[in-house]
C-alpha cells in the first residue's frame, strides 16, 4: 500500500509541474515592445495580448502614458526607457530627476521593476558618456523611500574587446572611464547589467551550417572552452558567460546580467542568411524551452538569466536592413508570427484586434470584439495544436514518471 501511495503522489506530482509551462508565467521570461510603427494595435489590446501567454515582463523603451496605464492591472511588471536625449537633463540636478519620476513612475500599478537610462549610450553618442552615471545617481536618489526599482542602462554586446572563448571575456580597455563607474553603481545599488545578445548576428559573421546549429539550440557538437574546462552547446550562453567573465574580471561577482534584448528575425533582405520563419522559430522555442529548463549557463548553472525577447511586433518604420522590420512574434492581427510555446494553453492569440476609436460611417464596420480572458478561440487548428502539445506534454512526463518510478524501485530491491 505505501508503494501504491508513493506512485499516486509521484504522478499528481508529474502532472501539476507539467501544467505549469503551458498557463503560469515565468519570471524570468520578459519582451520588448517597441512602438517605431505605424500600425500598431491600440495598447489595451497588446496588454491583454501580453496577458494571454505566459509572459510576465515587459520593456518600453519610453513612458508613453497611454501604454504604461494599459499594464495597470495586469500584474506585468514593466523596465522602463528613459531615452538617450533625457540623460543630460537627469545628469543636470536632482530636481529634473524627481521630476521625471513624478511624472513618469506610476504611484502603484503597474509595477515598474526597473529604468534603463538610454540605450546602448556608450556606443550611441560618446558625449553623454560623461554624463550617464550622475544621471543614473540622480534618477535613483529620486526614487520614494525603500523603492525595489532597480536604475541601470543598456549596453551592446560590442562592449567586450573579447568573447571566444567565454573564459577569455574582458571589456574594452578605451571603455574603463564611463564603464567602471556604471559598474561601481549598479554594485552598490544591487541593479543588473542590462545587455543585448543577439546570436542572429554572430550567424551572420559565421554562416556555416554548424554556426546556425549552434545558434538555433538545435542538436550540435558543442564548443569546448579550454580555458575554463567547459563545453557550450548553443551561442546564447556562450554570450552570457563571456559577459560573465568580464564582469568577474573587474570584480563585481555580485552584479547580475538581464538579458534587455535577444530575437532572431522572420524576414530579412536577400543578402541577409537565415532571416526565416523556421529559423525565428526555432531561436525563440528553443530559447523559451532553454529558459523553462533553469539550466542556466555553463558558468553560472542551476538559474535562469531574466531575458526579454524581441519583440512583441514587427516596426514597419524602423531604418536599416530589412531584417531590422521583422523580429515580432506576433501580428497587429494578436495571433502569433510563428508558434512560440509562449500563449497559454497552446491557443494562438486573441486575435483580431480592437481598432482605435474612430467616429461611426456607414462604410466601415466594428471591428469584432476579443474574446474574454480565458475564452479559447473557437477554431478547429487551435484545438489540434493545444491537443498535440498536451500529448507531447503527457509523453515528457510519463518518460520522467517511468524514469523515476524505476529508480525507485531498483532502490527498493
Amino acid at each position: 500500500m505505501a508503494e501504491r501511495a508513493w506512485v499516486v503522489l509521484a504522478l499528481l506530482g508529474a502532472v501539476q509541474l507539467l501544467r505549469l509551462p503551458l498557463a503560469a508565467p515565468q519570471s524570468f521570461i520578459g519582451i520588448n515592445y517597441g512602438d517605431v510603427a505605424d500600425n500598431l494595435p491600440p495598447p489595451s489590446s497588446t496588454a491583454r495580448l501580453i496577458q494571454s501567454t505566459t509572459i510576465s515582463k515587459v520593456r518600453l523603451y519610453g513612458t508613453d502614458p497611454a501604454v504604461v496605464s494599459a499594464f495597470a492591472g495586469t500584474g506585468i511588471s514593466l523596465l522602463l526607457g528613459a531615452a538617450n536625449g533625457d540623460i543630460a537633463n537627469l545628469a543636470s540636478s536632482p530636481a529634473a530627476a524627481a521630476a521625471w519620476v513624478a511624472a513618469h513612475i506610476p504611484a502603484s500599478s503597474p509595477a515598474v521593476s526597473t529604468v534603463s537610462i538610454g540605450n546602448e549610450v556608450l556606443f550611441a553618442d560618446a558625449s553623454l558618456a560623461s554624463q550617464l552615471v550622475p544621471a543614473m545617481q540622480n534618477l535613483y536618489s529620486a526614487l520614494p523611500p525603500n523603492s525595489s526599482i532597480k536604475v541601470s542602462t543598456v549596453h551592446a554586446m560590442d562592449v567586450l574587446a573579447s568573447s571566444d572563448p567565454p573564459s577569455s571575456g574582458a571589456f574594452k580597455p578605451e571603455l574603463d572611464a564611463a564603464l567602471d563607474p556604471v559598474l561601481a553603481f549598479l554594485s552598490k545599488t544591487g541593479s543588473p547589467f542590462l545587455i543585448n545578445p543577439y546570436p542572429y548576428f554572430a550567424y551572420l559573421s559565421d554562416p556555416r551550417p554548424e554556426t546556425l546549429a549552434f545558434c538555433l539550440f538545435q542538436p550540435n557538437a558543442g564548443r569546448p572552452d579550454a580555458g575554463s574546462g567547459l563545453t557550450y552547446t548553443n551561442m546564447l550562453d556562450a554570450m552570457l558567460d563571456a559577459v560573465r567573465a568580464a564582469l568577474d574580471a573587474k570584480g563585481y561577482k555580485d552584479v547580475e546580467i538581464v538579458v534587455a534584448e535577444t530575437g532572431w528575425p522572420h524576414k530579412g533582405d536577400p543578402d541577409e542568411a537565415g532571416a526565416t520563419p523556421e529559423n525565428a522559430r526555432a531561436f525563440v522555442s528553443g530559447l523559451v524551452s532553454h529558459l523553462r529548463s533553469l539550466a542556466g549557463t555553463p558558468r553560472v548553472p542551476g538559474k535562469s538569466v531574466d531575458t526579454y525577447i524581441f519583440a512583441v511586433y514587427d516596426e514597419d518604420l524602423k531604418p536599416g536592413k530589412g531584417s531590422e522590420r521583422y523580429f515580432g512574434l506576433f501580428q497587429t492581427s494578436l495571433t502569433e508570427t510563428y508558434p512560440t510555446g509562449l500563449v497559454r494553453n497552446g491557443t494562438a492569440g486573441l486575435g483580431p484586434a480592437v481598432a482605435p476609436a474612430q467616429a461611426p460611417t456607414s462604410s466601415v464596420q466594428p471591428a469584432p470584439a476579443l474574446p474574454k480572458p480565458g475564452q479559447q478561440p473557437q477554431v478547429g487548428v487551435t484545438l489540434c495544436y493545444k491537443l498535440t502539445i498536451q500529448a507531447a506534454a503527457v509523453s515528457s512526463a510519463c518518460e520522467f514518471l517511468s524514469s523515476v518510478l524505476i529508480g525507485h524501485f531498483r532502490c527498493c530491491r
